[in-house]
């Protein structure tokens, strides 16, 4: 039997949202929550009976239509329509993963009840979370700011009987499915297609799902850079605690501690060195991957409140006796953190690139592209080039998308974010990260093997015999790519990245 979580006014974490996502928890509204919903739901249909005056979304039209006042009559088609009409999306299918989490997120931010939304609304949106229901939404679409219309729209169209989900590996339309369930499609009133489509819960759930991945591919690049520091036969001096006590950015301390927990014990790490220094890509480590791990701190920080926000609009106050027309879909706050983010991705990645470079140089005692016969054999050549095109298309990726902006709705909405294209570059950039480490860690474990019988630490040397049950030596050229997907399936799942418990606040 699943756990129940309950949707309440208490901040979503990420810890908790990853839980969420993994399965072993269906989620309900709180008492409160249900209260706070009902209540604003209430004041907006006492409001609507005693007041003709416009209100954005509510009794008008939409965009550069705002000026339209709507019949009463026809408040609830204005609704409809509205849905509809936004579901304008294309390019590829959202992973299923991520729509999932833009259904928990919309949950989240209808549950505080500053949306006039009815009860059913919310409750058929927590119905394809439990059930594993994920409405079929696109990738292209949305400006990133009145919210992302087009990909919510599609979210929201099987709540009204529209569109398709998934379930159970089939696809359905919303009819076939609702006939299969036993339910009735949900009948939008005033402002709820309005309070489904705007808020930025698309950008959101890519963002989360982004730090998510990045990190646990920070702490998978400094495991991956220790290896490579004994591949390579490097010097430990620059991960000595004195060097972050005198320039005291967090992530570098906690980088150098790493680094330093995790090669305690090497054998090679204590034999003398005939060099007095190592190239940057191994002695700035502290330095590259604290900085990274700072900026996704920062980030992780940005998309903690916004998880945890409102951004629909018109905002409803019953207690406060206000509705008000803002702002609040805007998503220049996400568009700005994950260009930001897409930087210091990308930046590990190059960094990571580097010291695979230098382990295929045939320097230090190790053979030229790690093979014992070069020249017969190609070794790890091509393997780094691989990694190098990935590094360049991450830089391609980091042109921002937050500095770009084009009118829509005929001048009404004149600025806008771009950051639902700035979520999904940063997916690209993550995915290729992902990718880039597993080919240095696959390269490092190739060139530690020309270190022995002499043995790195106690915890990397369990992790690579891990490694070997999963990726063996390569002693002559074979076909290299299985083993790649092999050495990326085997860190994406790794259930313990050591050293556990060390990371700088926020990540």
């Amino acid at each position: 039997m699943r756990k129940v979580h309950y949707i309440s006014a208490q901040d979503l974490t990420f810890d908790r949202v990853e839980e969420l996502l993994q399965g072993g928890f269906k989620i309900a509204l709180s008492d409160d929550a249900r209260n706070r919903v009902e209540k604003c739901r209430e004041y907006l249909d006492s409001w609507l009976d005693r007041s003709d005056s416009p209100e954005y979304g509510i009794n008008t039209g939409f965009g550069s239509l705002c000026d339209r006042l709507i019949s009463k009559n026809d408040l609830e088609i204005l609704q409809k329509n509205l849905v509809m009409s936004h579901a304008c999306g294309t390019g590829d299918e959202v992973p299923h993963e991520i729509v999932r989490l833009m259904l928990l997120l919309k949950i989240q931010s209808l549950s505080y009840g500053y949306s006039a939304v009815q009860l059913p609304v919310v409750e058929r949106l927590i119905d394809f979370f439990n059930y594993g229901i994920t409405p079929v939404v696109y990738t292209q679409g949305s400006l990133g700011a009145s919210g992302d219309l087009a990909p919510l729209a599609h979210m929201s169209l099987p709540v009204t009987g529209m569109g398709e989900l998934y379930y159970r590996g089939r696809k359905y339309s919303a009819r076939e499915l609702n006939n299969e369930l036993g339910w009735e499609p949900v009948r939008l009133k005033a402002k709820e297609g309005l309070a489904l489509l705007n808020g930025t819960q698309f950008m959101t759930a890519y963002g989360i799902h982004c730090c998510l991945r990045a990190r646990r591919c920070i702490r998978i690049a400094d495991v991956t850079g220790a290896i490579s520091i004994d591949a390579f036969d490097c010097r430990t001096d620059p991960f000595h605690e004195l060097a972050a006590k005198v320039r005291p950015h967090e992530g570098q301390a906690v980088t150098a501690r790493i680094i330093r927990t995790l090669l305690e014990g090497s054998r090679i790490s204590g034999m003398e060195k005939q060099h007095v220094q190592d190239p940057y890509s191994f002695r700035c480590i502290p330095q590259v991957h604290g900085a990274s791990k700072d900026a996704t701190g920062y980030v992780m920080n940005v998309f903690t409140k916004e998880l945890n926000s409102v951004t629909d609009n018109p905002i409803i106050f019953p207690g406060e006796n206000r509705i008000l027309s803002a702002g609040n879909f805007h998503g220049q706050p996400l568009a700005l953190a994950l260009d930001f983010l897409c930087i210091a991705l990308s930046e590990l990645g190059s960094i990571s690139e580097r010291r695979t470079y230098q382990l295929l140089s045939g320097k230090r005692g190790l053979p030229s592209f790690l093979v014992a016969n070069p020249g017969l054999n190609s070794g790890f050549m091509i393997p780094q080039y691989t990694a190098a095109s990935m590094v360049s298309q991450n830089k391609q990726l980091c042109t921002p998308a937050s500095v770009d902006t084009i009118d829509s709705s005929q001048g009404q909405e004149d600025h806008v974010s771009m950051g639902a294209n700035a979520a999904l570059k940063t997916e690209k950039v993550v995915s290729n990260l992902e990718r880039i480490l597993s080919i240095e860690f696959f390269t490092a474990a190739q060139a530690i093997e020309f270190r022995r019988p002499v043995k790195s630490s106690p915890v990397l040397e369990k992790l690579l015999r891990a490694y070997r049950s999963k990726v063996g030596f390569i002693s002559n050229d074979c076909t290299m790519y299985p083993e790649m997907k092999a050495s990326l399936d085997f860190l994406n799942n790794l259930k313990v990245i050591p050293p556990e418990g060390d990371k700088p606040a926020g990540i």
